[in-house]
């Protein structure tokens, strides 16, 4: 999973242009032309002359840089530059400079070989006052902190053992999805959205083992959170403004993450007052807050965390998962309704494993191999996070014979990696079966396919989107079978923002699948 808060992979969120936000950002520009013009200067007579030279890149204007120039889909636009000006080049988006890498090579230089130096994530000014300075694992700084924080997720939260505690939670709400879409059988779905009041549902229920606060309110307060990460923000373009706050996003997104935190507060307080009117911890649901309030009670410095990690920790799960696992089951369908040859071998291998009188589980999901090709194949062509989170390199490197300067914005383009024709054969076309060839994983090992990152700080998700996608997926083929409404045409047209969604929402048409209708 990946986090809400890429502010950079969110430069052309909802039609971004330096134009379309001109009104907005009038008084900033006035005051920069005074505030930049010296440092303008300063910076261009410093890097004029150094060897090894900065990537090359299309030139920018004054202070704005190349902001005028930005195009909406901004893995697109990174692509087209790529091909003029090669695999590695560099933007200025204000004062911020940005270098994107666009070849596996470089890939593996920034994520693998120096990795240590390109540890540390680009850290959003909204995202510090929301996260307690950065105390939760995607912002945190690379070091002793991070390490330990790391290791405590994945060894204690995201095992295989935590996982397999939470999982009737998880068939819960997939059985209750899967019953209200039999609701709806003959009529029009829109996929996203039960998807999404599915995946927030299983969330909730993952965090604290029920689905209160109220659905419904906590729907629209991560809407709002979303939006306003997704805002274009003076403080990330232009560093030195951050104190000012000049269109209050720091002030909006401290306001509504308070709300998350008091939630999370008033659910631990229950959980407390659980256990000390003294039921046994073995009789309290085993959720993710449970498991992180166990491992605060440790009380060592390196095997526990602050409340405050806790709190900031749910908060990272409730946002990462609520989008990112609905977005890849719905451009899973797509693909599969574009290509109903595909959708037939898939059906065709989840009777074989599972039959048609039983309901898709857990233990199913290591014999389904064709399931695992369709959602890597659906990764492979579109990545929830096309350019990954941006690093921050801690200090100043080479790469490919150009000097990538310290604390710059290091994209890293997987999306035109994975459609590479030089390193996929006939990469647009949807093949689940290349991935039957391979034993290509989803942790970052190649180069060619690493949807969810790689190195230190890959996502620590993977293991629940994983487990979560394939048995979302697989329950909806196995269940239904899906049509289209007379007159549609199913469309791949994507929109760039906070994840690569699909521009238009997928609506299918359920038709049962199941003999017994007792078994929805």
């Amino acid at each position: 999973m990946t986090n809400l808060y890429n502010k950079h992979t969110v430069l052309a969120c909802e039609g971004w242009s330096w134009g379309c936000h001109a009104p907005e950002f009038a008084p900033l520009t006035a005051a920069a032309l005074v505030i930049f013009c010296f440092a303008w200067w300063w910076w261009g007579m410093k890097f004029t002359k150094i060897n090894p030279p900065l990537p090359p890149g299309p030139l920018g204007l004054p202070i704005i840089g190349n902001l005028p120039f930005i195009k909406p889909e901004l893995h697109r636009y990174f692509s087209d530059l790529s091909r003029i000006y090669g695999p590695i080049f560099k933007l200025r988006m204000g004062s911020v400079f940005a270098i994107v890498i666009n070849s596996p090579s470089l890939a593996n230089e920034v994520l693998k070989v120096q990795d240590a130096i390109f540890a540390n994530h680009d850290v959003p000014a909204a995202a510090v006052v929301g996260t307690f300075g950065g105390l939760n694992i995607l912002w945190r700084p690379n070091g002793p902190g991070y390490n330990r924080l790391r290791k405590l997720v994945i060894c204690e939260i995201m095992s295989k053992q935590s996982l397999d505690a939470c999982y009737v939670l998880h068939r819960q709400e997939v059985r209750r999805m899967v019953k209200e879409i039999q609701g709806k059988v003959g009529s029009s779905v829109n996929i996203y959205q039960q998807l999404s009041a599915t995946a927030l549902r299983v969330i909730m229920c993952t965090l604290w083992g029920d689905t209160s606060p109220d659905l419904i309110e906590m729907r629209k307060r991560l809407d709002e959170l979303i939006r306003t990460f997704a805002k274009p923000n003076v403080s990330d373009l232009f560093p030195t403004l951050a104190p000012f706050d000049l269109q209050g996003i720091e002030s909006k997104a401290k306001e509504q993450l308070s709300w998350f935190y008091g939630v999370f507060e008033s659910m631990i307080k229950n959980r407390r007052k659980i256990e000390d009117d003294g039921k046994e911890k073995e009789k309290i649901s085993k959720d993710f807050m449970q498991q992180l309030l166990e491992l605060h009670y440790r009380g060592d410095d390196k095997n526990s965390l602050s409340i405050n990690e806790v709190k900031a920790l749910l908060l990272d799960l409730m946002v990462a998962g609520t989008d990112t696992i609905p977005t890849i089951v719905e451009w899973a369908i797509t693909e599969l309704l574009r290509h109903p040859d595909k959708m037939t071998k898939l059906i065709e291998e989840l009777d074989t494993v599972i039959g048609n009188q039983n309901m898709m589980e857990d233990s199913h999901i290591p014999q389904l191999v064709y399931l695992d090709a369709v959602i890597k194949e659906t990764l492979r062509l579109h990545p929830v996070t096309p350019l990954l989170i941006p690093h921050v390199p801690s200090e100043t490197t080479v790469i490919d014979g150009y000097i990538i300067p310290k604390g710059c914005k290091v994209f890293i383009n997987a999306w035109v990696m994975q459609r590479d024709p030089e390193l996929w054969d006939d990469p647009l076309r949807f093949q689940p079966e290349r991935f039957l060839e391979t034993d290509i994983s989803y942790r970052g090992n190649n180069f060619r396919f690493f949807p969810f990152g790689s190195g230190r700080r890959m996502c620590v998700g993977v293991s629940l989107a994983e487990k979560m996608v394939a048995l979302l997926l697989g329950s909806l083929v196995h269940s239904f079978e899906w049509g289209l409404p007379e007159g549609t045409k199913l469309s791949l047209e994507d929109k760039f923002g906070i994840f690569l969604k699909k521009k238009e929402s997928l609506v299918a048409i359920p038709v049962a699948r199941l003999l017994n209708l007792e078994q929805y």
